[in-house]
């Protein structure tokens, strides 16, 4: 979506209302209204240099400003700066579109008369992963994060590849588990509750690793009595168990990761970060070639 040239980073907060806070509302609140059209100035925050364009992906979360200081700034919707792309000289304008392996940012330079599409890319290193699950040496050079649903079928498909990954890398890897029920699957919140119980008894990857491999090839539906059975397959003291998966610290514990996911812009199951970059594919070959890039970059 692209939006025409803004004179102050004020008037473009008023016509994106639909974004998240971008900063602290400012004190002098300003409103107005002309005929049927009725406006009021929600936020404002500082940019580097002046703003000559600027465009917002699909989904609200990121906002792109063209500057001129020959700059992209990239910003997330609360106004933190991710970064700062370099153009060329003569661009005056830019327009974002998503693609199927992410976002292009697109370039028009008048001056040369040329129009140029970048792939965009983020790294997040910075995904809090203090006292979630994981299996792999702790200092591992390499930290594969998987945020999952565990009643999504692309999840239930992944799982096998992240196997074969973690098999072929295990004192290499570091994997680390992150909840991220989706509402539209009814039956994901209260195994991921149940994933958390049996992790207070010790089992977290054996539930974790079971549920998954019963709903492979649609052998079984995600519901109670799976949970339940699971749970008493791997010799779990049952009331224990239950009284476990409604504690507080279970909800709190999805609820952390799922904003811990949506600080990382995950806006989907399953996404996986390979030492904080998204994999563009879904095969072994590929993730290995991640991890071996990663690995070079730490001399191992």
């Amino acid at each position: 979506m692209r939006y025409s040239p803004l004179l102050t980073v004020g008037i473009f907060v008023l016509l994106f209302g639909p974004l998240a806070a971008l900063a602290d509302p400012p004190a002098d609140n300003k409103t107005g209204r002309d005929g049927s059209v009725e406006w009021s100035q929600s936020q404002e925050w500082k940019i580097e240099g002046q703003p000559l364009d600027v465009a917002h992906s699909l989904d609200g979360r990121l906002v792109y400003i063209l500057n001129n200081k020959k700059q992209v700034l990239v910003y997330t919707s609360d106004s933190k700066l991710l970064g700062k792309v370099a153009v060329e000289a003569g661009v005056d304008a830019i327009d974002i579109a998503p693609t199927a392996r992410g976002e292009s940012l697109y370039l028009t330079n008048k001056r040369t008369g040329t129009f140029t599409t970048l792939a965009m890319n983020f790294v997040y290193k910075d995904i809090d992963m203090s006292g979630a699950p994981f299996k792999g040496p702790d200092n591992a050079p390499v930290t594969i994060i998987v945020f999952t649903d565990f009643q999504c079928p692309y999840c239930i498909r992944l799982e096998p590849l992240l196997n074969q990954v973690f098999e072929k890398n295990q004192d290499k890897v570091k994997m680390v588990f992150k909840n991220f029920p989706l509402p539209m699957h009814p039956m994901a919140e209260p195994a991921h509750r149940a994933a958390w119980a049996a992790g207070q008894q010790g089992k977290f990857w054996e539930f974790h690793d079971r549920i998954f491999k019963s709903q492979l090839n649609s052998q079984q539906q995600l519901n109670q009595a799976l949970i339940e059975t699971t749970a008493k397959d791997l010799g779990l003291n049952m009331e224990r168990f239950k009284a476990d998966m409604e504690l507080p610290a279970a909800k709190d514990r999805i609820v952390k990761d799922i904003t811990d996911g949506e600080k990382a812009q995950v806006m989907g199951t399953p996404t996986v970060f390979i030492n904080g970059r998204k994999p563009q594919e879904r095969s072994l070959e590929f993730y290995q070639r991640m991890i071996d890039e990663e690995l070079g970059k730490s001399g191992r």
